[in-house]
């Protein structure tokens, strides 16, 4: 039986990140459910107009999620707290992603900021295309086994031969910066002066193959 080398390849790439995404969350509540949607169609209004004149399009706005619940308070009756209704309260996530730069994020968080849309905000720092981390990562990968293999078949007084299996398992790759951009609210960047400089973390990424090579 031929003897054989087995070598766990692990490939690692840093990446700077080119695509920001601010993630955006808006309410509307009122005792009317029609009503309260209503109150956060017109702060979605607020945000497309808001958008726009940074240089977006209303469609590059997207819902990622929409729900809606019934909102109760506890009110004191005979010396107990029982729960009345209160009215409803719908709730909408947002995304809007594109191109990063330091200045194209400053305008987008002012402009929203000044909106009057009253959302609640987070920014992450990704890329606009992780398939090209994936590539890098698997001849990263593959790089590393082949280089591992021919040291320790070397150390063994063996040479590499045919390569008879590769081994690869599909995971979720990380593809977003490190990097925090939290502020308590909007009203920290109303003036595009009063946004801060931000260069965000390289991307870590890593992954793993393995490949079983004859020994000869």
């Amino acid at each position: 039986m031929a003897e054989t080398i087995t070598v766990r390849g692990v490939g690692s790439v840093k990446t700077p990140p080119d695509y920001a995404v601010i993630s955006l969350r808006l309410k509307g509540e009122d005792t009317d459910y029609a009503e309260a949607v209503n109150k956060a169609n017109k702060k979605i209004d607020l945000l497309k107009k808001a958008i726009i004149s940074v240089g977006f399009s209303d469609n590059d706005l997207k819902t990622l999620d929409f729900s809606a619940r019934t909102v109760y308070k506890g009110v004191q009756k005979n010396n107990e707290y029982v729960n009345e209704f209160a009215g409803f309260s719908v709730d909408y996530q947002l995304k809007l992603a594109f191109d990063f730069t330091a200045k194209k994020l400053s305008e987008t968080l002012t402009a929203i900021a000044n909106s009057g849309s009253d959302a609640e905000f987070s920014v992450s720092f990704t890329v606009k295309e992780p398939e090209k981390i994936a590539d890098e990562l698997l001849i990263s990968a593959a790089e590393n086994a082949l280089r591992k293999a021919e040291v320790l078949a070397k150390a063994s007084r063996k040479t590499l031969g045919e390569l008879i299996s590769i081994d690869y398992n599909f995971r979720n790759i990380d593809t977003v910066s490190y990097s925090k951009y939290n502020l308590n609210s909007f009203d920290m960047v109303r003036s595009v002066s009063a946004v801060p400089e931000f260069n965000p973390e390289d991307i870590e990424s890593q992954d793993s193959v393995t490949f079983v090579w004859k020994l000869v």
